[in-house]
């Protein structure tokens, strides 16, 4: 602000006051604080009384500019008073309007004229306290004190904010033109402040929506595991993060436990976190094993980051910049197979996770959380290194912690600390799963830093033996009516003879299948847990594609009635060759009742 000619004095004092608020406004992006700021700055030093007034639409963080209707002003909010003279009511009262409260000013107030014109506006003493809607003047001293007001309007990127009202009592010397000039500059570098602080709120807020939207809607369930998650923002000082968790249902009751944390923050961390996390669930869906399901990551993670880095100049390029231009992330990717009661690990630069084992009796101690030693490898989108992977056998009661490091890790500690404190706070894992997350989150309110935290506890609950069948069948043409009796001698033993008929012609189907296209050993197995689901094995690593069969063909239909009476089926890899299998609802979980075979039939190939 060029500062005009004058008193010696008054210019040392207004290249102070400049400097002041240079140094004191705009510490941080909240924007009730910055507005309180200015004001630290202003009282007593430039005014005796002064208070700040923002739009409701500013700080909502809405684009759209505040319009004004024709009984004055939009609506606005006293965000900010301070007072040198006295107080009024507890506070400090310029016009009666108390801290927080929300008004309008009145079509022909200086206030309004203010915020319509962009320009200073000077308060006659008459209009103290008059205006303000249905706020009325605080009789008291304030009426009589106050005798030279400015309605300055805070205005940033051609956009008017609100207004700031500096207020002098008598006493002190009236406000002339110098200083009109000087509480527009002030307003001015605060209002940018505030500006910046809304677009940061708003791009937060945003970034939050787009995070939450992209997690898993509530306790996600799960074959054989007990499942709580939390996700926790960071402080509101800090941009979002890109920490994601999600738990994937993969064929044959198993389930895929994710969690990761993509690096940076803000808009493009939540919205890389969301690429990433649709990345995993396709994998997830091709039944890869973990250490493939993050190889192939690594590649998309390196992809993102591709365009940016050609533009560079390709492989003649600076290889920092390359970095720079590259969205890295870790990422630990675990299934668990409830029947067998393993879970295979494979991890990509994460924190590893905790396993909490069940006390061998009643009323002992179990065993202190472990660290899982989990080969750790390298971040996501650095490439040039294989994933490797683990078994690890969970027994029924054992709670597994997958968590990212916002959780351990602060400024205020180190990671082996926070990895102690954790499994401290996890060494009562008998208790139900929501109070463990409660507890493990309350244990960090003091030291929790600017991290954002995802948690993701599973408790071990494997299927028994009696909610599995599992037999051998020779390669043989008579091992197809010797399926359709096992299946339906089981699903007796289990009361599901609601789904005998239809279990009876898909596992005949299956089976019939393996014999024709398959090769070796066939192995049936059927799993009653939330669903039926059964399982045909054979040798043959070629999967099985369904056909549309002609009117004149004999055959070709198997698949098509299998994708027409379930409620689902597919196929997937094993060691030794391949699984194909379809899922079918229990009749007495309320559901619709399974269609009748024939009909279906009957239905889908009316020319036969």
């Amino acid at each position: 602000m060029p500062v005009e000619t004058g008193k010696p004095d008054d210019v040392r004092r207004a290249l102070a006051l400049l400097n002041a608020a240079g140094a004191r406004i705009g510490n941080s992006l909240d924007l009730e604080r910055t507005a309180r700021e200015l004001l630290d700055v202003a009282v007593p030093q430039f005014c005796d009384l002064a208070a700040v007034d923002l739009y409701e639409a500013v700080l909502a963080g809405e684009e759209e500019r505040p319009g004004s209707g024709g009984e004055g002003s939009a609506p606005l909010r006293r965000v900010a008073l301070a007072s040198a003279v006295g107080t009024v009511g507890g506070g400090p009262h310029l016009d009666g309007i108390p801290l927080g409260g929300t008004h309008r000013f009145a079509f022909e107030s200086p206030c309004a004229m203010a915020l319509r014109t962009a320009r200073v506006r000077p308060v006659a003493p008459r209009e103290h306290g008059a205006g303000a809607g249905e706020h009325s003047p605080v009789p008291g001293p304030f009426g009589l004190a106050v005798h030279s007001t400015l309605a300055v309007p805070m205005v940033a990127r051609d956009r008017v904010l609100g207004v700031v009202q500096f207020a002098r009592a008598k006493g002190s010397e009236p406000f002339g033109e110098r200083d009109a000039a000087l509480a527009a500059e002030l307003a001015a570098r605060a209002a940018v402040c505030i500006d910046n602080a809304r677009l940061y709120r708003r791009e937060h807020e945003r970034a939050l929506i787009l995070q939450r939207s992209l997690l898993p809607p509530g306790d996600p369930e799960a074959a054989g595991l007990d499942i709580a998650c939390r996700y926790r923002p960071g402080t509101a000082a800090t941009e979002v993060g890109g920490d994601w968790f999600d738990v994937i249902e993969l064929p044959g009751h198993r389930t895929a436990l994710v969690v990761g944390d993509v690096m940076g923050r803000g808009l493009r961390a939540a919205v890389t976190m969301g690429e990433l996390r649709t990345a995993v669930r396709t994998l997830a869906l091709l039944d890869l094993e973990p250490a493939e399901v993050l190889e192939r990551l690594d590649e998309i993670a390196r992809g993102l980051g591709g365009a940016s880095y050609r533009r560079r100049g390709g492989e003649g390029s600076d290889s920092l910049d390359h970095m720079a231009e590259v969205y890295l992330a870790t990422c630990v990717y675990a299934v668990y197979d409830p029947v067998s009661r393993r879970c295979t690990f494979a991890n990509a630069g994460h924190v590893p996770p905790v396993l909490v084992e069940p006390p061998e009796g009643r009323g002992s101690r179990g065993q202190p959380p472990l660290l899982l030693e989990v080969p750790g490898g390298l971040p996501l989108g650095v490439g040039g290194e294989p994933f490797e992977q683990t078994d690890v056998e969970l027994p029924d009661g054992a709670l597994l912690a997958l968590y990212t490091d916002g959780l351990v890790e602060s400024r205020d500690h180190s990671l082996d600390v926070g990895l102690l404190r954790l499994r401290r706070t996890l060494t009562d894992a008998d208790r139900p799963l929501e109070d463990i997350c409660d507890r493990v989150l309350a244990g960090i309110e003091d030291q929790h830093g600017d991290d954002d935290v995802a948690l993701l506890l599973a408790r071990v609950q494997g299927l028994p033996s009696s909610a599995v069948g599992d037999w051998r069948l020779l390669s043989d043409a008579r091992s197809v009516a010797r399926a359709r009796d096992l299946a339906c001698a089981q699903l007796a033993e289990w009361h599901l003879d609601g789904l005998t008929d239809t279990a009876e012609l898909l596992v005949s189907e299956l089976v019939t299948n393996a014999l024709r296209h398959g090769a070796g050993e066939i192995r049936l197995r059927l799993l009653h847990e939330r669903t039926l689901v059964c399982e045909v094995w054979d040798t043959s690593p070629v999967q099985p594609r369904r056909r549309r069969a002609r009117d004149t063909d004999e055959g070709g239909r198997g698949l098509q009635l299998v994708e027409l009476l379930s409620a689902g089926w597919g196929s997937r890899r094993t060691p030794g060759g391949k699984a194909v299998w379809f899922e079918l609802p229990l009749p007495n979980d309320g559901g619709p009742k399974p269609p009748d075979p024939l009909d279906t039939w009957l239905d889908a190939f009316p020319a036969l």
